[in-house]
């Protein structure tokens, strides 16, 4: 327990989350030598595979993750979503969602938290006690939630995300530099404010993981020309994953998962070219780069990753397919899918999912049809122009994976067993001995 915590008086245990963005179990499980701090957080506490979230990606996962409920409660579904009623989209950022966060739980119990670098929290929440956004913040300036967390990051040259178009070079050694300079200022602020001592909850991200195994991702897996690169990047991490649990007292559990795993990305699969090609959409003219584009014989397209929508009449704005012919046409669309190949030969569809089975809540108005959890090497991609072939190559190597993300903790207590990302919130919850009468889609995973 710390001095703070002493001169307050409380006796609760406090929680220290990182995350580790797109940090794949299987990664660690292969390579104890790199990871030798989290081997011996699994060997001495509690640790396993945890399943992502229908779809697996960080703009719809933090928020599920962080608010215990699927996106049909957090209003957020990916990437990019669709305005209710409209054909215009937008980038879901902190303000768009809709459920109660884990930091504001803990505050409201009258417990303090810090919360730097999680991804879908623009703008910075006045209501805990610092914060800063992460991805897609606009800036520094905008993303601290005061002068004194601003001036912090100056002084350490803090960044909000790694220069991913570096990745887009065939020389990657500028990336790795950056990657490595993102991971370790993230690394001081955070060990800066750890060692205030002066929160409960803890709640920290390194999302530079996820950019690096979106570009070296191939190479570690084929054994290329950055595969020992992308190993030490590991190594370096793992170091500061050991140092921070080593600066922890007794009365404090740390927690280390991730949104989502990762696995090799062989080629892009680009849905909506798919579409027109099989006579599902269609535009209004040749100049077409957006949703707001499509024309009134579109019978359905689809946005990232992977989501499906039927331009239903009474839902989209020029809907063509009548509410009555909805299975059918939604059955027709899934045959479609499930036959689609790639140049391999393999089935690029896995597993489809209905909407309904996966999304549940107040925001549902929103949600896909279906869902594609796409076979390993397939990351599918969702634009509306510039793209001629339903299957390309890009400069990426590396997707999310739907399995495979990752939880560890010090408290051997924790049944990590089958669990999944919506049981992250309830866990700590139970950690911290904060009460509420909510329900969530998961449940706690301690003793159970």
């Amino acid at each position: 327990m710390g001095l703070f915590d002493r001169l307050r008086g409380g006796g609760d245990e406090r929680v220290v989350f990182l995350g580790v963005d797109g940090v794949p179990y299987d990664l660690v499980q292969d390579h104890p030598d790199v990871f030798e701090n989290l081997t011996d957080i699994a060997e001495t506490g509690s640790a396993g595979r945890l399943e992502s979230i229908v779809p697996p990606e960080s703009s719809a996962c933090w928020p599920s993750l962080t608010t215990g409920v699927n996106p049909g409660e957090t209003g957020v579904y990916g990437f990019q979503d669709r305005e209710i009623g409209s054909y215009e989209t937008y980038v879901p950022m902190g303000k768009h969602v809709s459920a109660t966060r884990l930091w504001d739980r803990v505050t409201d119990d009258g417990r303090d938290a810090t919360v730097l670098n999680v991804p879908v929290t623009f703008p910075p929440s006045s209501r805990i006690q610092r914060q800063v956004s992460g991805f897609l913040s606009p800036g520094l300036d905008a993303a601290a939630s005061d002068d004194a967390v601003k001036q912090v990051l100056e002084d350490r040259d803090y960044r909000i995300d790694v220069n991913a178009k570096l990745g887009h070079d065939d020389d990657k050694t500028d990336f790795i530099e950056n990657a490595h300079a993102t991971l370790d200022a993230r690394y001081d602020v955070f060990t800066h404010y750890l060692d205030q001592d002066d929160w409960d909850l803890f709640f920290g991200v390194f999302m530079s993981t996820d950019r690096v195994n979106h570009f070296l991702f191939g190479d570690y897996a084929n054994d290329g020309e950055y595969a020992e690169e992308f190993l030490e990047f590991y190594r370096t991490l793992d170091e500061y994953i050991g140092e921070i649990r080593d600066s922890l007292d007794d009365d404090t559990t740390l927690i280390i998962a991730s949104d989502h795993g990762f696995t090799e990305l062989e080629w892009e699969v680009n849905c909506n070219q798919f579409l027109a090609d099989e006579g599902w959409l269609s535009y209004d003219d040749d100049d077409h780069d957006s949703l707001t584009d499509i024309d009134d014989e579109t019978r359905a397209y689809s946005l990232i990753p992977g989501r499906f929508y039927l331009n239903l009449e009474g839902r989209e704005p020029e809907g063509v397919v009548p509410e009555e012919e909805y299975e059918a046409v939604r059955d027709e669309l899934r045959a479609d899918l499930e036959s689609l190949t790639g140049p391999d030969g393999r089935q690029v569809c896995r597993r489809i999912v209905d909407g309904e089975d996966a999304f549940d809540g107040a925001h549902t108005e929103i949600a896909p049809d279906l869902v594609v959890i796409p076979a390993d090497g397939f990351d599918l991609k969702s634009g509306f122009g510039g793209k001629k072939s339903v299957f390309t190559e890009g400069p990426r190597n590396g997707m999310h994976k739907f399995e495979n993300s990752l939880l560890y903790a010090t408290d051997p207590d924790l049944d990590v067993d089958g669990s999944n990302l919506f049981d992250v919130t309830p866990t700590i919850l139970d950690l911290m001995d904060v009460e509420t009468d909510d329900e969530f889609d998961g449940d706690s995973l301690l003793n159970a």
